[in-house]
C-alpha cells in the first residue's frame, strides 16, 4: 500500500488510491463514535450506581443514596447488593478473555470483517437496550444484559482493530487511530452531556429520576446501533492474507491457534515486550480513571456536581489530547510519544497525591492533564501494536491484545484497594499506581521498535 510511483504521472495515478483510502479511514472512524457512547454513558457512568440501587431495593435497603450491604443471591451465591455491579463487570471481563481468541481466529479467516464488527455491535446493542427494563427491584435482566453486551462489544472491537491494517499504511496508522479515538471521545462525550442533563434535571423534563436513567441507558444502545450503520455501509471488505491452514473443529482452530500464537511470539520478542509494557501502563490508566471519582469525592471532598463536571471536562479535552498525540507521533513517532506518555502519567499520580482538599481549580487542572495523556496513549497503543503484528494475523493478535488487557485489568484496582485498606487514606493508594507506569516504561525502554516492526514483516514508518 506504500506509494511507489515516480514523477508527475506516477503521482497522478496514486491520487485516486490515496483518496479512496482516506474515505475508508473516515468511514472506519465512525465506529469509534458509535461504540464510545456505550462505554461512556453505560459502563463508565450510569450502570454501576443504577444497578447498585436496583439490587439494593431487591435486598431491602431503604436509602438508595447509601451503599447497600444487604445480600442478594446470584446463582445461589450470596453477595452484597452494592458489590453486584463490580462482580458483573469482573465476570464479563474474565469471560471476554476466553471468547475473544475465538473471535480473532474467525476474523482473520473471513473476507467480511466489517460484517463481523457490525454483527457483534448490533447484537451487543440489543442486549444493552434490555437494560431499559431494569427497574424497581428487577435487577436480573440488567445482570444478563451487561455481561452479554460487554462481551459482544469486545468482540466487535477485535474485528474493528483488524480492519485498521487493511485501510492504512504503516505511516498513516498513528494519525488514523488518533482521529478515531478523538472522534470517539467527542461522540461519547456529546451523548453523555445530553444524558447527564436529563438525569440532573429530570423533574423539569417531567420524568422520574429512574426513568431518566433508563432512557439514558436506552439512548446509548440506540446510538451504538444506529451509528454502526455508517461504517458497515461505507467500508469495503478485504480478502484475508496469509491465512493459517484450518485444522480440527472450531474449538481447536480457535484456542489451538491461540496457543500456537503464544508459542510463535518467541519469534517476535519485541511484540511480546510491548504487550507486557501495555498491560502494565494500561492497567494504571484504567485504575486512575476508575479511582478518580472515588478520590475526588472521598479524599478531596467534592460533591456529585463537581465530579460530573470533571467527567465531562475529561471527555471533551481527551478529544484534543488524542489529536495532539497524533501530531506528536507524526513528528517523533508513536514509540517515543508513548514513552513520554508513561512519564507524564507518573507525574500525574505524584501530583494527585498532594492535591489540597476542596480546591476545585487544581482538581480540574489535574483532570485536563489526565485527559490529554489518556486520549493520546490509548490511541497510539492501538496503532503501534498494529505495526508489530504479522500480516494476516491481525484479528488473532488483537484478540490477544484485548483478552490480555481484560484478563489483567483488575491488578490496579486490587492494589488501590489494598493500599487504602492498609493506610486508611486514598492519597498513598493513588500514589501506589505509579508502579504500573514505572514497569510499563521499563519494558518500553527494553523495546527496539524498528527491530520489532521488521520482525513482523512490516515497513518501518518514517517516524517511530
Amino acid at each position: 500500500m506504500r506509494p511507489t510511483g515516480d514523477g508527475p504521472e506516477g503521482i497522478a495515478n496514486l491520487e485516486p488510491v490515496f483518496a479512496d483510502r482516506k474515505r475508508q479511514q473516515r468511514a472506519w472512524n465512525w465506529y469509534d463514535w458509535a461504540n464510545s457512547a456505550f462505554y461512556t454513558t453505560t459502563l463508565t457512568v450510569l450502570f454501576g450506581p443504577y444497578m447498585a440501587t436496583v439490587a439494593g431495593t431487591a435486598a431491602g435497603c431503604e436509602n438508595a443514596d447509601e451503599a447497600c450491604t444487604k445480600t442478594i443471591h446470584l446463582l445461589g451465591i450470596p453477595m452484597a447488593a452494592g458489590s453486584l455491579p463490580l462482580y458483573l463487570t469482573t465476570f464479563a471481563t474474565i469471560l471476554s478473555a476466553f471468547v475473544l481468541p475465538i473471535v480473532g481466529a474467525l476474523a482473520d479467516r473471513s473476507p467480511r470483517k466489517k460484517l463481523h464488527m457490525a454483527g457483534y455491535a448490533w447484537a451487543g446493542s440489543f442486549f444493552a437496550a434490555l437494560m431499559f427494563f431494569m427497574h424497581g427491584s428487577q435487577w436480573q435482566i440488567g445482570a444478563v444484559a451487561v455481561i452479554l453486551s460487554s462481551v459482544l462489544a469486545g468482540c466487535s472491537l477485535v474485528s474493528y482493530y483488524a480492519i485498521l491494517v487493511d485501510i492504512s499504511t504503516e505511516d498513516e496508522r498513528d494519525g488514523v487511530s488518533s482521529r478515531g479515538w478523538a472522534f470517539g471521545y467527542l461522540g461519547g462525550g456529546l451523548l453523555l452531556l445530553i444524558n447527564l442533563v436529563m438525569v440532573q434535571f429530570y423533574d423539569s423534563l417531567g420524568l422520574g429520576k429512574e426513568m431518566a436513567v433508563r432512557l439514558s441507558l436506552l439512548s446509548a444502545a440506540l446510538w451504538w446501533a444506529l451509528f454502526t450503520i455508517i461504517p458497515f455501509v461505507r467500508l469495503r471488505d478485504y480478502a484475508p492474507r496469509n491465512v493459517v491452514p484450518e485444522q480440527g473443529g472450531l474449538f481447536k482452530r480457535s484456542f489451538g491457534q491461540l496457543f500456537t500464537t503464544l508459542k510463535e511470539m518467541r519469534a517476535f520478542p519485541m511484540t511480546l515486550t510491548f504487550l507486557i509494557a501495555y498491560l502494565f501502563y494500561n492497567d494504571g490508566i484504567q485504575t486512575v480513571i476508575y479511582a478518580a471519582s472515588i478520590y475526588g469525592q472521598k479524599q478531596l471532598g467534592f460533591d456529585q456536581s463537581v465530579l460530573i463536571e470533571a467527567i465531562l471536562l475529561i471527555q471533551f479535552v481527551a478529544f484534543g489530547g488524542a489529536l495532539f498525540f497524533g501530531r506528536l507521533a507524526s513528528r517523533y513517532g508513536a514509540y517515543h510519544s508513548l514513552l513520554w506518555g508513561t512519564f507524564a502519567w507518573m507525574a500525574i499520580v505524584v501530583w494527585a497525591m498532594f492535591l489540597p482538599r476542596g480546591n476545585v481549580l487544581l482538581f480540574f487542572a489535574t483532570g485536563v492533564a489526565i485527559a490529554i495523556v489518556m486520549g493520546g496513549t490509548q490511541a497510539l497503543s492501538r496503532s503501534f501494536f498494529s505495526l508489530l503484528i504479522p500480516h494476516g494475523r491481525e484479528g488473532e493478535y488483537f484478540a490477544l491484545y484485548n483478552a490480555a488487557e481484560r484478563g489483567t485489568s483488575w491488578f490496579g484496582t486490587l492494589l488501590f484497594g489494598l493500599v487504602f485498606q492498609l493506610t486508611g487514606s486514598y492519597r498513598p493508594a493513588i500514589f501506589a499506581l505509579i508502579v504500573f507506569f514505572v514497569l510499563g516504561a521499563i519494558f518500553l525502554l527494553r523495546l527496539d521498535p524498528k527491530e520489532g516492526i521488521r520482525e513482523a514483516g512490516n515497513t518501518v514508518p518514517a517516524a517511530i
